[in-house]
């Protein structure tokens, strides 16, 4: 069961768009909870070079976009297909982003931004080996929530 990385089609952005939606708190990350991220991941120009599909024998699983690259510092978003999340998947999966980011991009550290409710990520997470840091107010999806930053070391 090999994990294939490649970047993100239009229909695979249109799946995720359309018809990934999570449960209760976890609507928090639907694509159309925000309507400037759902135009900019639906947008090819929006998404960039960036944005990368993670399959796993033929299927989608989740997807992660590198934010930014900042000297030796690369920023992640990822996101995990609904029916996956809860379900002890999220280590390989995060693993199997941390390791194409490394090795494509080489960066020293690895940063991420999360919702502190979501307590399964952080999880996942910190046993991955990655430390927490501030937390931060931000708005976003019609109301304010509070996040943390985490970081990794290569």
């Amino acid at each position: 069961m090999a994990v294939v990385i490649r970047p993100l089609t239009q229909l695979q952005a249109e799946d995720i768009a359309y018809h990934w939606h999570y449960t209760g708190e976890y609507s928090f990350y639907d694509m159309d909870a925000d309507e400037e991220d759902l135009n900019e991941f639906l947008d090819p120009a929006g998404r960039g070079d960036h944005t990368y599909a993670v399959s796993q024998d033929d299927e989608l699983i989740g997807f992660f976009t590198i934010l930014q690259i900042e000297g030796n510092t690369s920023e992640i978003g990822l996101g995990m297909r609904p029916d996956l999340t809860g379900r002890g998947a999220g280590q390989a999966f995060l693993k199997s982003v941390l390791h194409y980011v490394t090795v494509n991009f080489h960066p020293e550290r690895i940063t991420l931004a999360v919702a502190t409710f979501n307590t399964r990520a952080i999880k996942v997470y910190l046993k991955a080996g990655f430390t927490a840091a501030d937390t931060y107010m931000q708005d976003t999806n019609g109301s304010t929530y509070e996040f943390m930053n985490m970081a990794y070391k290569c």
